[in-house]
């Protein structure tokens, strides 16, 4: 144990001796409680059971509805593409300052998010023809690919506002939010529109905390008034859009439920998370001070470092885990049972380390693909946009960095 320490000491060490001084640190925290966020809610609302024969999805939300804020503190995506457009119209702004061409700038950001998907779908691709030869229930199969391709969607969206942040970056949070607000007028009142204009809120509800990105990184929110405003108009928004709009109090999708917040976003979804960046942009403070310490700053370093392959391969390990469990001759609590009482909370809870134990097994087999995007192919230094970095876990040397 105490060999371990002085090894975790020394990466800690390395990591903050290769962060450059200017680097904000606010800034990786707030992605990786976004990523952590989303990979633990996943796994307390997400139950497969075998009450049905094979494997089924439900939640536990569709049994206990007073489970609901749960679904406030997890669903943490506005922060993600917040970062994202912060991120992203920094980055732009310093490549077009070095004379980086807007091709080799968007290519390699898009790279980053793609490569890793290649290794997810080749995986799975062949796991699924396996088990369909097997003999496994075409219904299963199917179940399993949903959790594993449903999390893409989120990728292609941020991919899509990634490659227009030339015509994003410079505009107003209002603009998309109005047209989250008229979608959702058209859809739900004057007797009711056609469904799939829902499907515009899926870039426009996205567009509101990227643009809200792009605002900071131009010094919109120096000052903490506008976050608090921000907080507080889309909390009182979120709570009255719940209790008089007829929205659902959940902010994530239930199994059954006739109206999601989140597939596609509803106005609601997008107030709550006008909400959350503004908590998000309050805590930037008091996570910086927290971010000087060593050990805390390796750990939201290496997070973010496999940010990609963390969030990729986190259902993977949980059905990874949940299938090994059917081995047993019981349905497991907390892993096989209805989710529709507190003490499958209590059992879930319990598994969370497991998941974590799988992932970390899925994160030392695939993180090489995440790993290889960012490096700059031979003879392309020149358009690399470079941004500070942290080193490898593994390496012996700062010179491995990680450009996010």
């Amino acid at each position: 144990m105490r060999e371990l320490r002085a090894r975790w000491s020394a990466l800690a060490g390395r990591v903050e001796a290769a962060t450059p001084a200017g680097r904000d640190r606010s800034v990786d925290a707030l992605r990786a409680l976004a990523i952590l966020g989303v990979v633990l809610g996943h796994w307390l609302v997400t139950a497969l059971t075998t009450a049905n024969g094979g494997l089924s999805n439900t939640s536990p939300l569709a049994y206990m509805s007073v489970l609901a804020p749960l679904s406030w503190v997890f669903q943490t995506l506005a922060v993600f593409f917040l970062v994202g457009g912060h991120v992203g119209a920094r980055s732009l702004a310093s490549a077009r300052e070095r004379g980086v061409p807007y091709g080799a700038w968007v290519g390699q950001r898009l790279s980053r998010l793609f490569r890793p998907v290649a290794a997810v779908l080749a995986l799975w691709a062949v796991t699924a023809g396996g088990m369909l030869v097997g003999g496994v229930e075409l219904n299963t199969v199917l179940t399993l690919l949903r959790l594993v391709l449903s999390p893409l969607w989120f990728l292609l969206v941020f991919a899509a506002l990634t490659a227009a942040t030339p015509l994003v970056a410079r505009l107003s949070p209002v603009a998309p939010l109005a047209m989250v607000a008229g979608v959702d007028v058209w859809r739900f009142g004057f007797g009711g529109g056609p469904e799939w204009l829902g499907w515009v809120n899926v870039a426009a509800g996205w567009l509101v905390p990227y643009t809200l990105g792009a605002v900071w990184s131009r010094g919109a929110f120096a000052r903490r008034t506008p976050a608090a405003l921000l907080l507080g108009g889309g909390a009182v928004a979120t709570a009255a859009l719940i209790l008089w709009g007829g929205y659902p109090a959940s902010m994530v999708g239930v199994p059954g439920a006739s109206t999601s917040n989140l597939n596609p976003p509803t106005l609601a979804a997008v107030a709550f998370g006008l909400a959350q960046c503004g908590l998000a942009l309050l805590a930037r403070e008091p996570l910086a001070r927290a971010m000087r310490r060593p050990g805390a700053w390796a750990k939201v370093a290496l997070v973010n470092l496999s940010a990609m392959t963390i969030f990729l391969w986190h259902q993977t390990a949980m059905m990874a885990v949940t299938a090994l469990g059917l081995l047993a001759s019981f349905d497991l609590p907390g892993l096989h049972t209805v989710p529709d009482s507190p003490g499958w909370i209590a059992a879930r809870l319990l598994w969370l380390p497991v998941f974590a134990a799988a992932l970390a097994v899925c994160w030392a087999a695939f993180r090489a693909y995440e790993q290889a995007a960012r490096r700059p192919a031979p003879g392309r230094a020149a358009a690399t946009v470079a941004v500070p970095a942290v080193p490898r876990p593994q390496a012996t040397s700062v010179k491995e960095i990680n450009r996010v």
